[in-house]
């Protein structure tokens, strides 16, 4: 008689777990992806005003269009890898934090599936 609460007992102290190692591994990923931005931010920003120091010094229109473009190009580059790097960074998180959900899933379905089978067969 006590067996079924004891087995519902601890799936829900499990789920408790779970959810406690999901928010602290969605902290560290996140706290990753903050890191990562900034500097990125620091970066690009570094960027923009080396860009600017050299337009300043520049005495011809035609050295004015190949130190944009330079920068265009750059930037452009740098864009699309920190864009990569930060989807890779997010689907990272998605899959760390679902991770103890799917171990408490195979638990959960393995207590009870016998239980559904052998109910089922009386």
């Amino acid at each position: 008689m006590n067996q079924p609460f004891e087995t519902v007992q601890k799936l829900g102290k499990d789920s408790f777990d779970a959810t406690a190692k999901a928010i602290e591994v969605a902290t560290t990923g996140t706290q990753a992806i903050v890191v990562e931005t900034a500097d990125y931010a620091k970066k690009s920003f570094e960027q923009t005003a080396s860009t600017f120091e050299k337009l300043v010094g520049v005495k011809s229109l035609d050295k004015v269009i190949e130190v944009q473009a330079d920068y265009v190009k750059s930037a452009y580059e740098g864009f699309v890898a920190q864009s990569a790097k930060t989807r890779e960074l997010y689907a990272k998180l998605a899959q760390d934090t679902l991770a103890p959900f799917g171990t408490l899933y195979s638990a959960a379905q393995s207590t009870f599936t016998p239980a559904k089978s052998a109910a089922r067969t009386k």
